[in-house]
């Protein structure tokens, strides 16, 4: 019998979800931030994992964690000359109209690693200016000495004539080890900076995710394993791999269409889909189906990918409860993640979360967490929450209470 397995990597917890003839049964392994793979392998070898008779299907938020903490890789772009900007410029949309001091998040890929070389091809694909072999000569030298680790190739119009583009990944490919994405592969079609900014948000993604499934690779049959894509459908190893940012919803798609499906079989067609995890929590809204969209911003990046329409907050267990300058109470966006936790977990944590409010009020039950697997540290969570407490001239309990409310 073949077993199914749904593997979720959060920022607190990586869960499992094990269907074996009819049964289901689920597991939580403490997440590995500085190596999520660590978690994942170590929760299927607990489940003694590994023989051929296992399907895998995988939400990761490998991807979105990378570009939310601009934490990926080192990146460059290749383009028209006279286009180096559009990463900068975009469409020159402001998200706030009447805040004066309002700042953009500096783009992935800064002024000295954006190369423009002579090229040009019209909208009908006719090229205009040919691509010459000095300009990639000169181009591989450049880049050579930026010494990046990910490229990424966007020229004008190459959606309707991509042989430029072609022609430069053939050559980089040939003399550069780095991981290097074309805007013809990742996004087809025109609106030039919807196209170049899906393209750098791959390349800046790809190697991370490219290194972590490597991981999972070495250790899984490959042609077991499906990864789950920012719409809701599944793709496999290499593909994940390849084309990274169509994961970057990977997880909290997985939430919105096992939320749905449930829903359906319990005969509601209209529902809002609610997944609450360690560190955020998704929301969808299903008017008789998953509603999806081809334009999402994450981290400051536009990506034109189709994508289920989630809304994100942060507030998670994991979330942090503080005071604002005016001395109001506030719950996140900060987490206390996986490490160490919230301050129950008796990993080191010191300030006040959503669980740890909750085990305050016994909405947790310190004997019966992770069904017996791990004891809670009652009084150390009770006296922070009292500290807490006393800083806003409040009771525990109404601290506690707050803190949940806003949550």
């Amino acid at each position: 019998m073949t077993r199914k397995i749904g593997i979720d990597t959060g920022g607190t917890f990586t869960d499992f979800v094990v269907v074996e003839e009819g049964r289901v049964s689920v597991y939580k392994e403490p997440s590995t931030p500085d190596n999520p793979a660590r978690a994942v392998l170590a929760g299927l070898k607990r489940l003694a994992t590994g023989t051929t008779a296992d399907r895998i299907v995988h939400g990761s938020t490998v991807a979105t964690n990378a570009l939310l903490e601009q934490k990926g890789a080192s990146t460059a772009l290749v383009t028209t000359r006279g286009f180096e900007d559009l990463l900068e410029i975009g469409r020159q949309t402001r998200p706030r109209i009447y805040d004066i001091n309002v700042s953009k998040p500096p783009p992935l890929v800064p002024l000295e690693r954006r190369f423009g070389i002579d090229e040009r091809v019209g909208p009908h694909g006719e090229v205009l200016a040919p691509l010459r072999e000095a300009e990639l000569a000169g181009l591989v030298r450049r880049l050579r000495e930026t010494r990046v680790e990910a490229i990424a190739v966007c020229f004008l119009h190459a959606y309707a004539n991509p042989s430029h583009e072609r022609a430069v990944v053939d050559v980089l490919n040939e003399e550069l080890s780095a991981f290097i994405t074309s805007s013809h592969e990742v996004l087809p079609e025109f609106r030039e900076f919807e196209r170049l900014s899906t393209t750098v948000v791959n390349a800046y993604v790809g190697p991370v995710m490219a290194n972590y499934l490597s991981q999972l690779a070495e250790h899984l049959r490959p042609d077991d394993v499906r990864i789950m894509q920012s719409n809701g459908g599944l793709v496999s190893l290499h593909a994940a791999q390849r084309f990274a940012a169509q994961t970057i919803l990977s997880g909290p798609a997985g939430g919105a269409v096992g939320g749905f499906e449930i829903g359906r079989l319990a005969g509601h067609d209209n529902l809002i889909t609610f997944d609450m995890g360690g560190t955020s929590t998704d929301v969808g809204l299903c008017p008789g189906t998953i509603t999806r969209t081809n334009e999402s911003v994450v981290g400051g990046a536009p990506v034109r990918l189709p994508v289920i329409d989630i809304h994100t907050v942060g507030a998670g267990g994991g979330s942090l409860a503080s005071r604002d300058p005016g001395g109001s109470l506030r719950v996140g966006p900060q987490s206390a993640g996986a490490e160490p936790g919230p301050v129950c977990y008796g990993l080191g944590g010191t300030k006040p979360t959503v669980t740890d409010a909750n085990l305050y009020l016994g909405r947790l039950s310190p004997h019966h967490f992770l069904d017996g697997q791990r004891q809670l540290a009652v009084q150390q969570s009770a006296d922070v929450i009292q500290s807490f407490a006393a800083t806003m001239d409040l009771s525990a309990a109404e601290a506690a209470e707050g803190i949940t409310r806003i949550a």
